[in-house]
């Protein structure tokens, strides 16, 4: 259920199952025999059992959420989506090309094993990385070595130009993770790494348990989203797969669980009234966005692009989606305020519903009322919901419009013939850099968006490894896309998670970390 689905322009499932849950089927609440266990331990209801600890062998969201506990990574973000270091001692020296990076590591971090952790274990790690992941096989085509300079420096250069590089080593899903040289092995049989938690033990369809690492080296910066100081302030983490989100509200509200993640939103009101659980948003948490046939058929007209755009009124098709202000916000901005990516360029241009400009627009291209298909799901509710105020939107401005209602694999095998869509609905997570996010950025993604105007943006944008210099060339790359419409990002929606009244100390961010968190006895 949480896994982040890695081609691109596809659908973040986690992000789904937010919305998806409300429709969950119901199950047992977990015996309590299941979950016995000391006052300092937490309960942690999960969206289901994770498919893999290895956190290299899944792209699951969930497999990295439960593993970031045990293992860390060089480099990590904070609260405001900046790379910062977390085993790595600094940011990393880069030479003036950009395609050597220098990394010095922090002494004395300690391993679950006893041992300190050294160059060695991060280029076995890396190398694993890079062999077994989406992503790291992706960088792999770039890097022509990685070694380990001295026990303290690992080095890494590229054949070109790699500005995301960071930002790849520090994703907690699918991630890079760094442990022990000796543990390394496929599939992993010990869990060594270096994290505030060490893995215990793991009942199938009952629990992962992980215990306080009584020897982690902390970072002593102040704790800002996943950077910085963390400790291991619960002696024990229960992760309990519970499938069903009627569950997991009714054990949160009943103070079974003193963490619920992914509750259907609509059970708000009910986690707010209840004594045992607390409602937790976690905003920004995911994006929908409507892709647009630039290839063929009516919207291959940059015009016919710009109506659709104009139609929109995003505060009424978000409302349709999502039900409430509170659950989702407006943002012109494909990146929220303090991101290195913040921009508001093409702000201009974004939810102007003007029915009479786009009507002008659709008879400049001499439009034919040829049917905009667009294609969407029932699968995934929102999606529908969305699908039927656009319709009625753009009829309004004058398209003709034609509803696709399929299942969502049917949705997924469409989007790659350009001859059977127009528009389609679909949404992401939120990912902290432009280049690990799915929209349309991409050559060949569904929607087939190519322009001297996009290339000239993107290479600008992409060959720049300067991360100051980078957040402003994205801002250029915004305007394009508000320019030339490959895709709407419609705005921001949130999560809804439930966390005990005892818990105290947990910072929402997408994937849930439970270092720093105290639980009141």
């Amino acid at each position: 259920m949480r896994n982040r689905d890695h081609n691109q322009n596809s659908v973040t499932r986690r992000g789904l199952g937010i919305l998806a849950a409300a429709l969950g089927a119901s199950a047992a609440l977990m015996p309590m025999a299941a979950m016995a266990q000391s006052a300092s331990s937490a309960n942690l209801a999960m969206v289901g059992e994770p498919q893999s600890l290895d956190p290299m062998a899944s792209t699951a969201d969930l497999v990295g959420t439960i593993m970031q506990h045990v293992y860390e990574s060089l480099f990590t973000f904070d609260a405001n989506w900046a790379t910062q270091p977390m085993l790595a001692a600094a940011l990393p020296t880069v030479s003036a090309d950009g395609k050597t990076y220098t990394i010095e590591l922090r002494k004395g971090v300690k391993l679950h094993n006893g041992r300190d952790l050294d160059s060695e274990d991060v280029v076995a790690s890396l190398k694993r990385w890079l062999e077994m992941t989406p992503r790291g096989k992706g960088l792999a085509k770039s890097i022509t070595s990685l070694t380990a300079k001295s026990p303290s420096t690992v080095e890494i250069q590229l054949s070109k130009v790699e500005p995301a590089l960071l930002a790849h080593l520090a994703l907690p899903s699918g991630f890079a993770a760094i442990m022990a040289k000796e543990s390394i092995a496929t599939p992993l049989t010990e869990f060594i790494g270096t994290g505030p938690y060490k893995f215990r033990e793991r009942k199938p369809d009952q629990f992962v348990v992980l215990v306080k690492h009584d020897g982690y080296a902390s970072r002593s910066e102040p704790a800002s989203g996943y950077a910085g100081k963390r400790e291991a302030k619960i002696d024990e983490l229960r992760f309990i797969p519970v499938p069903s989100a009627n569950t997991r509200v009714e054990g949160a509200i009943a103070g079974q669980y003193h963490f619920a993640d992914q509750l259907p939103v609509e059970s708000y009101k009910k986690v707010s009234a209840a004594s045992g659980t607390r409602p937790v948003l976690t905003m920004p948490f995911g994006f929908p966005y409507f892709p647009t046939n630039t290839k063929q058929g009516p919207m291959a007209d940059l015009k016919v692009r710009q109506a659709f755009q104009m139609a929109l009124d995003l505060e009424e098709v978000m409302m349709a989606g999502f039900g409430e202000p509170k659950f989702f916000a407006l943002a012109a901005e494909h990146f929220p305020k303090g991101s290195p990516f913040y921009s508001e360029a093409g702000k201009d241009k974004y939810s102007k519903p003007d029915v009479a400009g786009a009507k002008k627009l659709l008879a400049d291209a001499k439009y034919d009322g040829t049917p905009i298909r667009i294609l969407n799901s029932k699968q995934y509710d929102f999606h529908h919901r969305m699908a039927l105020v656009m319709a009625e939107q753009l009829k309004a401005a004058g398209f003709k419009v034609q509803l696709d209602v399929v299942d969502w694999a049917t949705l997924v095998q469409r989007r790659g013939d350009p001859a059977l869509w127009d528009i389609y609905i679909t949404h992401s997570a939120f990912l902290p850099e432009p280049m690990l996010s799915p929209p349309q950025l991409g050559e060949g993604a569904p929607g087939w968006w190519s322009s001297p105007a996009k290339e000239a943006a993107l290479n600008a944008f992409n060959n720049e490894p300067d991360p100051a210099k980078r957040g402003a060339l994205w801002g250029k790359v915004q305007q394009v896309v508000y320019d030339e419409v490959p895709y709407i990002r419609a705005g921001n929606f949130a999560a809804l998670a439930g966390a005990s009244p005892k818990m105290s100390g947990y910072a929402a961010m997408p994937w849930p970390s439970f270092w720093n968190v105290a639980l009141a006895k």
